[in-house]
């Protein structure tokens, strides 16, 4: 068995990996750029027994997904996809470079299906399908246009690939987090990022913010036969502060 993950190399699609991992479990890792990071996490898996690799693709692509699922040894099926890939344009939706807002959203939605589509022949019945999503898919946040379009996109593509693939018994799912301090988050806020981190952890009724160790148990709760049940589902991690207005 294998997993693949976009945006695996780093913040919560490296979190999600690890979590995943297991000893002579090959993972394959998606990222856009920085080699050195990718090794990075290469190492971080292979500590633990893993078979890491890491592979540059554009998420944005058919062409990218397959050449991250073909990483995965010949003959060996794929038994947790999940697409963490991110790419922000911060901006509004009418003021945003028009072929740089269409490649975003193509990565933070079509992605899942390019991914999907790519590793279905090598997928294991049982197998599960993670997207990770956010609020802004549902609710306007400033500048977070070229996510929020694709995370909207990303979702209504889980519930429609959950119907597809029901029947061959694969499980498709999002996973909605609160604000974490990722790569993507101070691209989007820059220089106000760490006020915008307090001031959400501040603001939540759980009194903090999110950690990375209050979803990964949920992640593996997913992967195992225990949610055989639960597919077509966005399942949110906020500590109910997405329940303020």
């Amino acid at each position: 068995m294998a997993v693949v993950v976009t945006g695996g190399t780093r913040g919560i699609g490296l979190e999600i990996a690890a979590a995943l991992a297991r000893p002579g479990l090959t993972v394959a890792l998606g990222y856009r750029q920085d080699a050195a990071v990718a090794e990075s996490a290469c190492a971080r898996l292979a500590a633990a027994g893993a078979l890491p690799v890491a592979v540059a693709m554009d998420a944005a692509t058919p062409g990218g997904a397959e050449e991250l699922v073909a990483a995965v040894p010949a003959g060996e099926p794929v038994d947790q996809l999940v697409h963490c890939a991110v790419e922000v344009v911060p901006g509004s939706v009418l003021d945003s470079d028009a072929e740089r807002f269409a490649h975003a959203v193509a990565v933070n939605g079509l992605g899942l299906l390019h991914l999907v589509r790519a590793a279905l022949p090598r997928m294991a019945r049982g197998g599960l399908v993670l997207y990770l999503t956010s609020r802004g898919g549902r609710v306007v946040i400033p500048g977070y246009a070229s996510v929020g379009v694709g995370k909207a996109l990303g979702e209504a593509l889980v519930r429609y690939l959950a119907v597809d693939l029901a029947s061959r018994g694969v499980r498709v799912n999002a996973l909605a987090l609160g604000m974490l301090d990722t790569a993507a988050v101070r691209t989007l806020l820059g220089d106000r990022a760490d006020a915008a981190l307090e001031e959400r952890a501040a603001r939540s009724p759980a009194g903090r913010g999110v950690a990375h160790e209050d979803y990964l148990p949920l992640v593996s709760f997913l992967a195992s036969p225990a949610a055989a049940m639960v597919t077509g589902q966005v399942l949110g991690v906020y500590g109910g502060a997405d329940l303020l207005g």
